[in-house]
């Protein structure tokens, strides 16, 4: 009898080892316990305490099998990043910023621009853009000059657009679109853009009645000339480079006329030229000459203008007129003495 209870002491302890076992090998790394099935029971029966691989890691002292984070990235071909896994900027990414750059640098250009530069030069494009969709002769009847059509019909545009029509797209009109930009900006920053915008009605005006008495009936030419007259009188007798020569800036607007003529292989090609430096002279004499010999400067730019447009000049015209008044209200003999 006692050998036997001991018998079945013995399986009983058996019993509670081999279930113990298997709750343990059931266990996996986080503490959580999985129910196991008849056939894994049999398999745990045959092997060893079966112990699961993060098991294995933490008694170890390993790193565990985790999920990544999700915030890593790993460098690809197919990455959506503009450079590559070398740190190189990609060939798509450098392609459509050089394509931007282009549209960018001639807007950036244009809005540096001085103001009225930019509007004549604007005008320009816009007759240019409008001759080439209605096309040349019915621009022409559009945009030339017509005293009668100006004063009756008061189409009052056309001498505007007369004096912007430099003709169809060409070399022709590339150069003299250049030289009223470079001529233009030269101008108003000189003088200030209050100046200049007298400068351009006055010469728009004149050129306006004169090219009716010539029967032009456009003139852009010749305010291109008048424009180049007048800075050349600023500085006559300064060295400048025409082609290949070197001649005095005086000489530039008659240079200018030659090369026409040559061109055209006719005299009528200088009247526009002849008529710009006439109207460009009397703009200098009256506004320069006139008024050193005891004249009126009757050309001068209106105050609100020069408020608008130019500000710092604006200023540096009050100080000095509070100036000169402040000198002729000093009476002689107020003044306080030396040593006094």
């Amino acid at each position: 009898m006692v050998k036997g209870s001991c018998r079945c002491n013995v399986q009983t302890w058996l019993s509670i080892c081999l279930i113990a076992a298997i709750t343990i090998g059931g266990c996996t790394g986080d503490g959580n316990f999985h129910s196991l099935g008849g056939k894994n029971i049999l398999a745990a029966r045959k092997s060893p305490v079966s112990i699961s691989l993060n098991n294995i890691q933490s008694l170890r002292g390993g790193a565990k099998r985790g999920k990544r984070k999700s915030g890593g990235s790993i460098a690809s071909l197919s990455s959506s990043s503009k450079k590559t896994a070398t740190g190189k900027t990609k060939v798509g990414a450098a392609t459509k910023e050089e394509k931007k750059a282009p549209l960018s640098s001639a807007m950036s250009k244009y809005q540096s621009m001085l103001p009225f530069t930019r509007v004549y030069i604007t005008l320009v494009g816009v007759v240019t853009l409008f001759a080439l969709i209605v096309g040349e002769e019915a621009a022409q009847g559009l945009l030339a000059l017509d005293s009668m059509r100006v004063m009756y019909g008061l189409e009052l545009w056309r001498p505007l657009t007369a004096a912007a029509f430099l003709g169809p797209p060409s070399i022709g009109w590339l150069m003299n679109g250049y030289y009223l930009f470079e001529y233009g900006s030269s101008l108003e920053r000189a003088y200030g853009s209050a100046q200049f915008l007298v400068f351009l009605l006055g010469q728009i005006t004149l050129l306006s009645m004169c090219s009716s008495l010539f029967a032009m009936p456009f003139f852009a030419s010749s305010m291109i000339t008048a424009m180049l007259h007048v800075l050349s009188r600023a500085m006559p007798n300064q060295k400048v480079k025409w082609l290949i020569f070197t001649v005095p800036y005086w000489s530039l607007p008659y240079g200018l006329m030659a090369s026409d003529v040559l061109q055209s292989q006719s005299a009528a090609a200088a009247m526009p030229h002849i008529l710009g430096i006439l109207t460009g002279h009397f703009y200098h004499f009256h506004k320069f000459i006139w008024p050193k010999v005891g004249g009126e400067d009757w050309l001068i730019a209106p105050q609100f203008l020069s408020r608008r447009y130019d500000k710092d000049s604006a200023h540096n015209d009050a100080a000095k007129e509070s100036l000169n008044n402040a000198l002729k209200s000093r009476r002689k003999g107020k003044g306080r003495k030396l040593g006094n």
